[in-house]
């Protein structure tokens, strides 16, 4: 959790300047949706958490399945 927050702030935060709360809210939510559906990371095996997390619950399913 620690690496996300740090992420984040690398990424998204920092050098930004907001006008609003609600500009840094759109910012955040669309910085969310990147970082759970488009950003790769190497520890899901160069997949995207939802990627990751689809495949990996797909898997199961087969496995139950044929058993």
């Amino acid at each position: 959790m620690e690496n996300f927050f740090g992420r984040l702030k690398t990424e998204m935060f920092y050098g930004e300047t907001f006008q609003s709360t609600d500009e840094f809210i759109r910012t955040l939510k669309e910085y969310l949706w990147y970082y759970n559906n488009e950003r790769i990371s190497l520890k899901l095996k160069g997949m995207s958490p939802v990627q990751y997390r689809t495949r990996e619950c797909q898997e199961k399913c087969v496995s139950f399945l044929l058993d």
